[in-house]
């Protein structure tokens, strides 16, 4: 995947987080398979870190399934 399309998913995922600072993506290695997400939204509210990240992950199911992202390491916060 793309940095363009790693942002875009998250959006989708995540209407309210707006801001350049709501959503960050960073690839780790430059290979495009190792990303660095940090996501800020109000859809966390009420879930614990582990389900926090399990949202996250959702978004990219299908990519982390055939391991076209292979690693993804996540930073939630709340809104």
């Amino acid at each position: 995947m793309k940095i363009e399309e790693m942002k875009q998913r998250l959006i989708e995922a995540y209407p309210d987080s707006t801001s350049e600072t709501d959503i960050q993506v960073l690839d780790l290695t430059g290979t495009a398979d190792h990303w660095e997400v940090t996501v800020k939204s109000s859809v966390f509210q009420g879930l614990s870190r582990i389900e926090q990240h399990q949202h996250v992950m959702k978004a990219f199911s299908p990519e982390l399934k055939t391991g076209e992202v292979h690693a993804l390491s996540i930073k939630t916060f709340l809104k």
